[in-house]
């Protein structure tokens, strides 16, 4: 009779949606990766791979809108799984090899000027699996390049990320006496008024959008770092993405529309940048002749 009042303990538990997220019934699952998929259209899907146990394992799912859940074994074979209050966490059963849980996610992306933001929690190691077009994400306002990586990955992660689909780049040229330089700028807001000021070291353009990322490639033998950056005649925060010793990455979220100046420390020397290499190697040479003609 006791073990009978047990099951339906049990039963009750699984049949009654539960409000409280923080109820377990087994042990914590041993998560050996969690990767959430992300495609061009801000669909979401995600996958945990869990490790093999004697004992049921609960596993905690990621909080959004969770459709088609499914457990698998790591033949594809689907296992029997019991959910925990609304979708909240997954039992699953004992086995002898690792479980795959997936589900895909709805109503944690919200989309504004083509900014997609998440402010996603979630204690366990988790890597984010990034649409094609996207190769740079912000996380907590910190841009990240991806290059020819597929993604980010984060433990304990409590973040907000931020990405757009289809950025524009534009390319503006910059001619100097006989040469010309390539500066990119790449925003989902409209740029306008782009300009090279030599004299003053400074890069300046309007920006029409709101809280818009803008990030741009400075050639550094066009100016060089560091910079700071005002919208109008306010300093604001920039960040440096990459510096590989040709270009220089910088980004910058402006509060409202404005223009932006970038001011370096110095810009296109007005003569060639061997004359001061030359001018010391000729002082090494002079100076010790000068004091033998001193000594004499």
């Amino acid at each position: 009779m006791k073990i009978l009042g047990f099951l339906i303990i049990i039963l009750i538990i699984f049949v009654i949606p539960v409000a409280d997220a923080q109820l377990s019934i087994g042990a914590k699952a041993v998560q050996k990766s969690v990767d959430v998929i992300i495609n061009s259209d801000g669909e979401i899907h995600v996958k945990h791979v869990i490790v093999s146990s004697n004992l049921p394992s609960q596993v905690e799912l990621i909080e959004g809108t969770v459709s088609n859940l499914v457990v698998t074994n790591e033949q594809g074979e689907e296992r029997d799984l019991a959910v925990v209050g609304d979708n909240d966490a997954v039992l699953i059963f004992p086995s002898n090899q690792n479980s795959i849980v997936e589900y895909n996610l709805d109503n944690v992306l919200s989309q504004k000027d083509n900014l997609w933001t998440w402010d996603f929690s979630y204690l366990e190691t988790t890597s984010f699996i990034m649409p094609e077009e996207v190769d740079l994400v912000f996380v907590n306002g910190t841009p990240i390049f991806l290059g020819e990586k597929k993604g980010i990955g984060c433990h304990g992660c409590k973040i907000v990320l931020e990405y757009s689909i289809n950025v524009l780049k534009n390319i503006n040229q910059v001619n100097w006496e006989d040469k010309e330089f390539l500066v990119e700028t790449r925003t989902s807001s409209e740029i306008k008024s782009f300009n090279f000021n030599q004299p003053t070291k400074k890069i300046s353009f309007k920006v029409n959008d709101n809280y818009q990322f803008v990030t741009i490639i400075i050639p550094l033998e066009l100016l060089w770092e560091p910079y700071s950056v005002f919208l109008d005649d306010d300093k604001i925060l920039k960040h440096e993405i990459i510096n590989n010793g040709t270009h220089v990455w910088l980004s910058m979220k402006p509060e409202t529309s404005g223009e932006i100046t970038i001011i370096g420390t110095t810009v296109i020397p007005e003569f060639p940048i061997i004359a001061p290499l030359a001018i010391g190697f000729l002082m090494i040479l002079v100076v010790p002749l000068m004091k033998k003609f001193n000594l004499r």
